[in-house]
Order: C-alpha cells, then structure tokens, then sequence
C-alpha cells in the first residue's frame, strides 16, 4: 500500500510540474511572443534545470503545441458560449461573435501561425495526431454550432467562415504585433502600417464578408472539395 500510494503521489506531483511548465510557456508568450519562448526561460521560471524538461514535453514544440491545442478548446467553449441557444442570427451577428471568440484568445492567434509553420511537424506522429483529433474535433463542433444559431448559414458556409477566422486571424495578429523597429517605422511612415494594428476591427470586416459571401445561392460554385485545413495547418 504505501508503495501505491508514493507512485500516486509522484504522477500527481508530475502532473502539477507539467502545468506549472505550461503556464510558465503562457505567460512567457503573453510577455514576449511565441517566438521568443525559449526552454531555458520556462525551466528558470518554475525553477528548474532546462534538461529537467525532457521528463513532460519532449521538446520546445511539444510544449508549445500543448498550448495550441488547449486554445482550440477555449475557442470551441467560447464561441458555443457565445451562440448558446441563439437560433436564425444573421449572418453578420454570426461572424462578429466568432471574430470576438478570437480576439478573446491572442495566445491562440499567435501559436496558429507556429503551428503551421513547425510545432507540428517537429513532433512525433502520435503527438501530431493527438493535436489534428483534438483540433479538428472542436472544429466540428463549432461548425455545428454556427449552423444551429444561423439563419441562413450551412455547414459549407460555417467551415468557409471557420476557416477564414483561423487563418485570417493568425495572420492579421502577427500584423497588429509589430517589432520595435516597425512600431518606429509606422511613427515616421504611418500610411505603411495601414490597419495593421486594428485586429479586431479588420478580423471582423473580413469574417463578416466571408459569412455573406459563403450563403447558400450566394457563394460561387467552383467545384471540388473544400481545402482540408481544420486542424490549424
């Protein structure tokens, strides 16, 4: 018995110094940006030796596409939250709300972009299969969600307007965070920036243009399947 109950106690005690690490990644991000979590800077800030991280996350971008999956959560219950039992929502409303559920999240924003670009596939197979499951299936729930609280969006309509949100916001996010030499550059040439710096007012104009255009009757038919990129790249 009291070995059962030392092994508990370390898998407990293992579990608490994963999140510890998750969360140390977190608001590593929130400070500087994905791109600057370093694994040397997450160990100093729970306290440990950066080899000691090999023990939770295999490496850097295993830590990081833990993250990304539990942003595709929080989107998933934030927009259901959003819609709840709302029924015949016009298509603008619709595509405001899922615009706001993603400026709720600029973790997830931001880590969209890595995920594509290497998180997963800088991983093991079974890791980057965990990640599509999850990611994919909080995208199927929302686009169910979408087609329930609209008046006149259907499910190809709800995973063109999904779609749209998760790359158009990845990429107009790296835009509204710019360096400390663009942010000098848009002082002196503020034509450059443009609306670079407003998201959510971009994010929104855009989503909403894609749920009009994405009607039944509306959008185009140009044959084919829908490009496959539920999962976040």
């Amino acid at each position: 018995m009291g070995s059962t109950r030392q092994r508990a106690r370390s898998v407990q005690d293992k579990e608490l110094r994963k999140v510890a690490l998750l969360d140390a990644a977190r608001e590593l991000a929130a400070e500087q940006g994905v791109r600057e979590v370093t694994l040397t800077a997450v160990t100093a800030r729970v306290g440990l030796h950066p080899s000691a991280l090999r023990r939770y996350f295999e490496s850097r971008e295993e830590l990081l596409l833990e993250l990304a999956q539990g942003g595709w959560a929080d989107w998933r219950d934030g927009l259901l939250a959003e819609l709840g039992a709302a029924r015949d929502l016009e298509p603008e409303r619709v595509a405001a709300l899922v615009a706001e559920t993603m400026v709720r999240l600029p973790l997830f924003c931001d880590l969209l972009t890595h995920v594509a670009l290497s998180l997963e596939g800088a991983v093991r197979i079974e890791r980057a299969r965990q990640y599509k499951l999850a990611a994919g299936g909080a995208y199927d729930r929302m686009v169910v969600a979408v087609v329930t609280a609209s008046a006149d969006l259907d499910k190809v309509a709800a995973q063109l307007l999904l779609t749209g949100a998760m790359t158009i916001g990845a990429y107009l996010y790296q835009l509204s965070q710019p360096t400390e030499t663009l942010r000098r550059l848009y002082e002196e040439q503020p034509r450059w920036a443009h609306t670079a710096l407003h998201f959510r007012e971009q994010l929104t104009t855009l989503l909403t243009t894609i749920a009009l255009g994405a009607r039944p009757g509306v959008r185009p038919d140009v044959g084919g399947p829908l490009p496959d990129v539920v999962a976040g790249g």
